[in-house]
């Protein structure tokens, strides 16, 4: 008899760790947004587990997370479950802590515009309510420095530095800035802020400048190059000519300007007005910043792009008007 109740007990045991290390349906593909709340206990959430197939049997996570884990560890959030996951994947997710994240990722470049189109295709899970339009730099100022020189009226654009992140769901706006900024504020460096107060510039100057150059040039070199342009026509009092402005003013994707375009009246119109525009135009990316501040001193005044992406440098105006004619009006 004896024999016979350890072999019960036995059997007992394997079918309880093979139903804890099988999952409910292996061949599942879903994922469901779980939620525990602060309060809920291990039955609660064991019942809750359970009533969303997640599960095969809710006494089964109860014993698990009493003999294995610490049912007190359990933790409140938001989690991706899935069906295809063990009772001890899922004890294990809960008493880590793993909350569910949306991955976000700010392509160099991107404008405000573009950065709420990319936040709002995730406003399921990510509360984005109002556009970073309506964010402004004052308003973190007394957290970064860096945003001292930028106007009242300045929005964060600029600022929003390009990267991937990964945001908790149901991250509001704020939020979301602040984590942006932090990084920003990373990126740019001591050094390369010893730099910039060096040459008498300011990082609100720099980032308008590099959101130029980030939209005029892909490589490096070229990066380096048209920065030494643009900085050497600032000082000869020379319009900038941006195209990008033009496009940033009206929000054509086109790289294509015409002349009625460019006489917009804006402050972000660099044939219009003299000087840098009124802010940056895009988010720049670490190498645009640091052309900006280290532009590569050369003879040239002039530039063009190619559809081909090449950039073409010119001396004077008769050789630009040339390298027009040879590349763009054909």
């Amino acid at each position: 008899m004896k024999k016979i109740g350890i072999l019960i007990f036995l059997g007992i045991m394997i079918v309880l760790i093979i139903s804890i290390y099988i999952p409910k349906d292996s061949n599942s593909q879903n994922e469901k947004l779980f939620s525990i709340y602060k309060g809920q206990g291990g039955k609660e959430i064991a019942i809750n587990l359970e009533k969303e197939d997640l599960i095969k049997n809710a006494t089964l996570f109860r014993f698990y997370v009493l003999t294995v884990r610490n049912a007190d560890n359990l933790q409140a959030g938001d989690y991706f479950l899935s069906s295809a996951m063990t009772i001890a994947e899922i004890a294990g997710k809960i008493s880590s802590g793993d909350v569910a994240k949306v991955k976000v990722t700010i392509p160099e470049g991107f404008n405000l515009d573009k950065i709420d189109k990319r936040f709002k295709s995730k406003n399921e899970w990510i509360i984005v309510p109002d556009s970073f339009k309506n964010e402004l730099a004052k308003d973190y100022k007394d957290k970064f420095e860096f945003l001292n020189n930028a106007p009242n009226n300045a929005t964060l654009e600029g600022f929003l530095f390009p990267d991937t992140y990964h945001f908790s769901l149901r991250t509001d706006i704020n939020e979301i800035a602040l984590r942006i900024l932090n990084n920003f504020n990373k990126k740019l460096t001591p050094d390369l802020r010893e730099e910039i107060n060096n040459q008498g510039k300011t990082v609100f100057q720099i980032i308008t400048m590099a959101s130029l150059i980030e939209k005029e040039v892909r490589t490096i070199e070229d990066k380096k190059l048209v920065s030494g342009v643009l900085w050497k026509r600032l000082e000869n009092h020379i319009p900038l000519q941006v195209d990008a402005t033009i496009t940033y003013i009206t929000g054509k994707e086109s790289t294509k300007v015409s002349k009625k375009e460019t006489q917009i009246d804006s402050p972000y119109n660099t044939y219009k007005y003299q000087g840098l525009p009124v802010g940056p135009i895009s988010n720049p990316g670490i190498e645009s910043i640091k052309a900006a501040i280290y532009p590569e001193n050369n003879e040239y005044l002039y530039y063009l792009s190619t559809p081909k992406g090449e950039t073409i440098f010119s001396k004077t105006l008769e050789e630009h008007n040339t390298a027009k004619a040879k590349y763009l009006w054909r």
